[in-house]
């Protein structure tokens, strides 16, 4: 390997601070290798997921066509209780097995320009920093002479997103060139939809694309082993399966579709007759067959048997991926074990002046009771979120609950 490649993008986040992304003004969230959000309607849960796609589309520089693909405007990502006219983040990152810190990216978001107005990358021995007036990179403590020699440059081009974006890897020294790809590697899939997954599509550049619109071609370009996961996974969940087939037609179209043996016969289903579920349940084992980092899926349970839900979830918490799920439902927790529970279970709810703010389901005192008793989905269906709040403000200021 070469002094300065980068090692595989074995990296998690584990803390997230984010003000001024729509309802997230001031919000601190800790995340854990599997994390689970939970709470109302309009709590900021598909919004902390589409911040942690902003983040990777910072580092590809698209936020132009991130925020066509939406039909937002660029202005109406920022908080309507904006404390300031940039959206300001930190990411704390770890290394993949919780062992220690790897490093932070900190940086303000200009909606106007649509770029990073500073930047500020700490990983491993190196910082990278750049503002209106020079880029640079440098090194952060003092010790051996390394391989990769710092440099500085004046800020006088432009960009779209973070800085990232526009620099050559080989200007990265390998810790920065590691964090860069892990947001690379970041796929959001809250849009998914079956008319979407359907689609023909030529590439997909190891992305499923906004709505899983590159699924078919996704699926054609996963490795021959990746495409032998998927088929295994999936007749876990379906014995009659066979396999999925990728292949390419015509001008460079990519199509797919399953193979199911019953007996001697086999059935082959073209990707437009698969039904909903079964195409959400190949979207989502695709991923974890693929080699994106950090998956975001948003209310999870959405079109999948209940039969199978057991399934997903065990496949989600085993993969060596960092996953993030929304989810309503108390199955997807009935079906966590207490410590999975504790570390990953988030409730995030509104506070009076409407931003959003995140606490560990189970840090809360009635839910820590009730665990010592209950399975975590029995504990989520015992408790009325919307008492929680008065809870969680006693909580912060040290006080007693009431007696009752």
């Amino acid at each position: 390997m070469p002094k300065n490649s980068p090692r595989s993008a074995d990296l998690r986040i584990s803390r997230l601070e984010v003000t001024n992304f729509k309802s997230l003004v001031d919000l601190k969230l800790d995340l854990s290798k599997f994390s689970c959000l939970i709470g109302l309607n309009g709590s900021g849960k598909s919004t902390v997921l589409q911040f942690l796609d902003f983040l990777a589309q910072l580092v590809r520089g698209n936020i132009t066509e991130w925020l066509d693909e939406r039909n937002w405007k660029s202005g109406e990502i920022l908080s309507k209780w904006a404390t300031g006219p940039e959206i300001t983040f930190c990411v704390h990152l770890v290394e993949e097995d919780g062992s220690g810190r790897a490093g932070t990216w900190a940086a303000s978001y200009n909606p106007t320009t649509r770029s990073c107005s500073q930047e500020r990358i700490e990983m491993g021995d190196f910082v990278l920093e750049s503002d209106p007036q020079v880029i640079r990179c440098r090194r952060s403590k003092r010790g051996a002479k390394p391989a990769f020699k710092p440099w500085e440059s004046p800020a006088n081009f432009t960009f779209e997103g973070s800085v990232l974006s526009i620099l050559k890897d080989e200007l990265l020294p390998a810790s920065i060139q590691t964090c860069k790809r892990f947001f690379l590697l970041t796929e959001s899939l809250d849009t998914l939809t079956p008319e979407r997954l359907r689609q023909r599509t030529r590439t997909a550049e190891g992305s499923l694309g906004h709505g899983g619109r590159n699924l078919s071609a996704f699926l054609f370009e996963l490795e021959a082993g990746g495409r032998l996961e998927l088929s295994a996974r999936l007749r876990k969940a379906y014995p009659n399966f066979r396999n999925v087939v990728a292949k390419s037609i015509r001008s460079g179209w990519k199509q797919f579709h399953v193979n199911e043996d019953f007996g001697r016969n086999r059935l082959r289903t073209q990707a437009a007759h698969v039904n909903d579920g079964t195409l959400r349940l190949i979207a989502i084992l695709a991923e974890l067959a693929s080699s994106n980092r950090f998956l975001l899926f948003d209310e999870i349970e959405n079109g999948i048997n209940p039969e199978l839900i057991e399934f997903v979830i065990d496949s989600l918490v085993a993969t060596k991926q960092q996953v993030l799920v929304t989810t309503h439902s108390p199955l997807i927790l009935n079906y966590l074990d207490d410590d999975t529970a504790r570390n990953g279970v988030i409730y995030l709810y509104r506070t009076k002046s409407g931003s959003t703010r995140a606490i560990p389901f189970f840090e809360i005192p009635s839910q820590a009771e009730k665990l010592k008793v209950m399975g975590p989905g029995e504990a989520f269906v015992d408790t009325r979120l919307a008492e929680l709040t008065d809870e969680i403000a006693r909580l912060k200021r040290n006080e007693p609950a009431p007696e009752r």
